[in-house]
């Protein structure tokens, strides 16, 4: 089964799009393309061109030099406050950038593969989402993010729709995803407040990226969940990061959800169930976060339980959180960004 190349690989500063890009990169060398807005000057490399997926012009021009036959379609912007303080910025960049995108492939046979996001659903119910499941994001983020889903299945009916969770990799600043603003805080000494009853289910990007290969090089129209096993509020995650990272367990502090501001709202449980991707691949492709049982919270007070064999460490976080012990084969890593 191989992939079709040359491939494009959008968003690549968030999350997911980062990590795609080293491992395709590395694997397909001088056949992968990464794209990032123009603003984010820092993201710069051999293979990374900026430009906007607003601008239609610029990206056909992309797509008539590259031929481009895949594009995984990880742009977007995640950010829940900015997107409710602007919505019009999020429905432009989450909505208007995929209908260019959706635009220039038509009529062509290039293999798409659009994420989505666990937060087009609400998760005021008992969660274990299924594809069948209706959409009814609280957030603009969410709200976007569901009309996006909407579009591609209209206009792209072959492509597949993944939606995942929180994607647990490196960034590129060291400052994006939830493990890195959990760990800034606490790096920082300044408290970080979770929710009790928001539960997500988090994914290595080492799982992540060889799923993308299986699915790129598959005919898998439509909707398809990709969380994984572990079902985690995020005051459980952050209990795992500050335990791992060794560090001080009084800055972390929980509540539940209607104790928070109004924005961003926030979603419950949207916890998703991925038995139809497994199904369609004929393996499990994802793996539990965290890898090991021992790191998982068993009570609220979990993360005070220290010993001095097991203290934890920002060198350990990063070899177990960051990065799956488990995947070694055929995982291509990007380097850990350092401070300056």
């Amino acid at each position: 089964m191989s992939l079709p190349l040359p491939l494009l690989i959008t968003g690549v500063p968030g999350v997911p799009g980062y990590n795609a890009l080293y491992h395709f990169g590395h694997r397909c060398p001088g056949q992968v393309v990464g794209l990032r807005p123009t603003d984010n000057w820092r993201l710069d490399g051999e293979h990374i061109v900026a430009c906007d997926m607003e601008d239609v012009d610029s990206l056909r021009r992309l797509f008539d030099e590259h031929q481009f036959r895949a594009v995984l379609h990880c742009a977007g912007s995640c950010a829940l406050k900015s997107c409710e303080l602007d919505p019009k910025m999020a429905w432009r960049i989450n909505l208007e950038g995929t209908r260019n995108l959706l635009h220039i492939l038509e009529g062509t046979d290039t293999r798409l593969v659009h994420l989505s996001i666990d937060l087009v659903f609400s998760g005021e119910g008992e969660g274990n989402m299924f594809e069948t499941d209706s959409t009814d994001p609280v957030t603009v983020y969410g709200k976007t993010m569901a009309a996006a889903e909407s579009l591609v299945s209209l206009m792209r009916p072959d492509a597949t729709i993944l939606r995942i969770s929180l994607p647990m990799g490196v960034s590129f600043n060291g400052h994006a995803g939830a493990i890195d603003w959990i760990q800034s805080r606490f790096k920082k000494q300044r408290p970080a407040t979770l929710y009790y009853d928001e539960v997500r289910t988090p994914t290595y990007t080492d799982c992540m990226n060889l799923a993308f290969e299986q699915i790129l090089a598959r005919p898998m129209p439509g909707i398809y969940h990709a969380g994984g096993p572990n079902r985690l509020s995020l005051f459980e995650i952050a209990q795992i990061v500050n335990r791992v990272g060794g560090y001080d367990p009084d800055l972390l502090m929980g509540c539940m959800r209607i104790e928070a501001g109004p924005i961003p709202p926030r979603a419950g449980n949207v916890t998703m169930n991925s038995a139809k991707l497994i199904d369609h691949l004929g393996f499990e492709p994802f793996h539990s976060w965290p890898y090991d049982e021992r790191y998982l919270p068993t009570h609220r007070e979990w993360h005070y339980d220290r010993s001095e064999h097991d203290p934890g460490s920002p060198e350990l976080l990063e070899e177990i959180l960051y990065c799956n012990p488990l995947r070694t084969e055929g995982i291509i890593r990007p380097p850990f960004p350092r401070p300056a």
